[in-house]
């Protein structure tokens, strides 16, 4: 396993476009988009405002920048760098946008959930959908393009409406058996869509295309539940991070759960490898001089270059400890991200420094997110050779 430098990263906001070339970072209002390959910048773009978010569209020829204090959104095209587009939604506000699957329009989620407007980039035509519910995550999309899932609430009672994206009209509609909804997931293949509930009830229900409820999971009770779904890319598996700390896998016949996998904070497992970054040229200890060392000056010159060595067990993992005294604290699984090749998990804990994790398209290096600062982790070949997911323990 390699790892590359570590370059600077402003809210979370880093990339792959989904052909797998491009690696797109954002540092405060500056778009910063790096072959993947040589990670060499491409394309640097200035954007009105801070970013808040980014997404790259189906096709790897536009990326989407929202600037949600603002109400703004900004479209740049790779193949043409000196064309972009500008969105404002005025007094509506600004709480979420995405792409849809066709990468040709637009989802701008208005304050307050008011409604969602469609912008179409080609015929500069605009569509309404009314409705959305404001939960963790409302909107998903079929992997073929074909359909989306919306969360609703109406009349106190929560909703899930199907749309054609085609022409945006309404398919399908059934209410849902949660107490407050907190996210829908379409299953790769489509014939699924995951839905789960507040954190406070543990609860995910598992509905066909059609709306009928095919099953029902719950792990315990009287304490927070999920916090994080995702799907394999292969629809065989479903798995759930929960606020105990645990990732719990579903297979997709009986819907019962096949395996956990846990977070240690100490490693004593002689199967698992666990690399540990260390400085290259370690710098003298303060210890031995004789006088105070003079301020470095800021630069590249006062910076150190680190490696990752691999570390023999018993390992202790350095967590941090959750602040119990304020709202949301940092515990449980947040993170679950597949490799597109199904291969393996990547899963994050509360009480670990990394923020979040993206695979890329071949599913050969995930990027490392911090709060100010990314990294891409390079799997190498013989570390992929015979392993298969659902086998645990074989690299961590």
């Amino acid at each position: 396993m390699n790892f590359s430098e570590v370059f600077k990263l402003s809210n979370l906001l880093c990339k792959f476009s989904p052909d797998g070339k491009y690696l797109a970072s954002c540092v405060q209002y500056r778009l910063v988009v790096r072959d993947v390959n040589t990670l060499q910048i491409l394309q640097l773009y200035t954007c009105l405002d801070q970013i808040q978010h980014i997404e790259w569209s189906a096709d790897s020829l536009f990326i989407l920048c929202a600037m949600y204090k603002r109400g703004l959104v900004q479209v740049w095209s790779l193949e043409q760098p000196e064309w972009h587009c500008r969105i404002d939604e005025g007094s509506a506000g600004l709480v979420a946008s995405c792409w849809s699957p066709d990468g040709r329009h637009i989802l701008n989620t208005t304050e307050f959930h008011l409604r969602i407007t469609v912008w179409s980039l080609c015929t500069k035509s605009v569509s309404y959908i009314k409705y959305p519910k404001a939960c963790q995550q409302g909107i998903t999309f079929t992997q073929d393009g074909r359909y989306m899932a919306l969360a609703e609430r109406r009349d106190c009672k929560d909703h899930v409406s199907v749309f054609v994206c085609s022409d945006w009209q309404l398919l399908r509609h059934f209410d849902t058996e949660t107490q407050d909804l907190a996210g829908i997931e379409w299953a790769p293949n489509g014939c699924v869509l995951a839905v789960w509930d507040t954190c406070l009830e543990y609860k995910v229900l598992l509905y066909s295309l059609d709306g009928r409820l095919l099953s029902a999971y719950c792990a315990y009770e009287w304490s927070l539940g999920v916090k994080s779904v995702a799907w394999s890319p292969s629809s065989q598996f479903l798995a759930v991070g929960s606020y105990d700390g645990k990732v719990r896998i579903l297979n997709h016949v009986t819907w019962k759960m096949i395996t956990e996998f846990g977070h240690p904070a100490t490693i004593n497992n002689p199967k698992i490898v666990v690399y540990k970054e260390a400085e290259k040229n370690p710098r003298l200890a303060l210890g031995l001089l004789a006088f105070p060392p003079p301020r470095a000056a800021p630069g590249p010159s006062s910076t150190t270059e680190s490696k990752y060595e691999i570390a023999s067990v018993p390992v202790s993992l350095q967590t941090l400890k959750p602040v119990a005294d304020r709202a949301n604290p940092k515990i449980g699984v947040g993170a679950l991200a597949f490799s597109p090749d199904n291969y393996f998990l990547a899963t994050k804990n509360g009480d670990f420094q990394v923020l979040s994790l993206c695979w890329h398209l071949n599913g050969d290096s995930l990027a490392l997110l911090s709060k100010d600062h990314f990294c891409l982790c390079f799997l190498e070949t013989e570390e992929r050779v015979g392993t298969t997911f659902g086998r645990p323990g074989d690299h961590t």
